[in-house]
């Protein structure tokens, strides 16, 4: 296994790519999302253990779909079996991915946890410009830097362990040099969603000013965020495809420019 080094340009074919394969199979692709989601929601309800248990589940249900962003690029239609990909490779390849599960869900508890002792949630809604709203603020944008490292991390890391058969550690390196070395192409990638998310957002401010209605652009904003979610989703298969190729050592890591 190769670490490919790819030009910043191709954050944008990652974007292109994920749409163009997600229109393949729309229905499939939302059904599977959707399916996804309502696992993590369900699991997450369980008394005492949910939030870990869901936890627990994201390296799976991640690379569940990316299995099926695979077949359906490859013209195949993906089955709702697709999403269990990570359970049916193997008894050694599964103890792995719940390993990395296990994992996720530790630093992810961890990260939640330093984020409260920093920074109480406040008993009362917050209003909009008060020390309490600024307070959540500044809950949010440390949740995402502390979180940063832990996405860096398991980014590639169930693709790694369930298509290349590497161990989880290994998987969690080779994970964050990839991204690392490819920073460029993940922050066009980045900035390149963020417009698409911006210009969704100003379409239905117009459609909302037209009508004169929040509540209609409410419902008009639900399922094209879910759509959004869902092709974003998508692309996160070529992502790995680029970042790594094929070579005749699958547990070694060489550098291609």
């Amino acid at each position: 296994m190769n670490l490919n080094i790819v030009p910043a340009r191709t954050g944008v074919q990652w974007v292109r790519e994920g749409i163009q394969t997600f229109f393949r199979q729309p229905l499939a692709l939302v059904g599977l999302f959707f399916m996804y989601m309502a696992v993590m929601l369900i699991v997450s309800q369980f008394p005492g253990i949910g939030v870990l248990l869901a936890g627990v589940l994201v390296p799976a249900s991640t690379l569940g779909l990316m299995a099926a962003t695979r077949e359906a690029a490859q013209g195949r239609f993906p089955m709702p079996t697709v999403l269990a990909s990570a359970f049916r490779a193997g008894q050694q390849r599964m103890k792995a991915m719940l390993v990395l599960g296990l994992a996720y869900a530790v630093l992810s508890t961890l990260v939640s946890l330093i984020v409260s002792a920093l920074l109480p949630t406040p008993e009362a809604p917050a209003q909009a410009g008060t020390p309490a709203a600024q307070q959540v603020s500044g809950a949010v944008l440390l949740t995402l830097l502390l979180h940063l490292p832990i996405f860096l991390m398991f980014w590639h890391a169930p693709a790694l362990v369930h298509w290349h058969g590497v161990s989880p550690a290994k998987s969690l390196f080779f994970s964050i040099v990839a991204c690392l070395r490819n920073a460029r192409a993940f922050l066009v990638y980045g900035l390149a969603w963020a417009g698409l998310v911006m210009a969704m957002g100003m379409v239905i401010a117009i459609f909302a000013s037209l009508v004169g209605s929040a509540e209609a652009a409410s419902m008009v904003m639900m399922p094209f965020a879910f759509l959004m979610a869902a092709m974003m989703s998508t692309s996160i298969y070529f992502t790995f495809r680029d970042c790594f190729v094929e070579s005749e050592a699958p547990a070694a890591l060489t550098t291609e420019a």
